[in-house]
């Protein structure tokens, strides 16, 4: 079973998914499933943003290295991205 994202057309979006899910939909022509699914939860939305921003901040990975940990995720969540 598969849980559903939330409506990235739904009115009442908070300020920071409203952004993101517009950004996704502009460069991507969509947004991302998983970003959609995380925003189920805010909390777990600000979560996961927070883990790729340190990640890309910290300077300990390797930018190819953050990639495909980037790439993994997306597979366990489906992503075809």
């Amino acid at each position: 079973m598969r849980i559903d994202g939330i409506d990235p057309n739904a009115d009442g979006l908070g300020g920071e998914i409203a952004r993101t899910v517009a950004g996704q939909t502009k460069r991507w022509g969509a947004p991302f499933r998983n970003h959609l699914l995380y925003a189920r939860r805010p909390s777990i939305y600000r979560g996961a943003r927070a883990m790729w921003s340190g990640l890309a901040a910290s300077g300990l990975l390797d930018d190819g290295l953050v990639a495909l940990v980037n790439r993994r995720v997306a597979f366990h969540n489906g992503c075809v991205f």
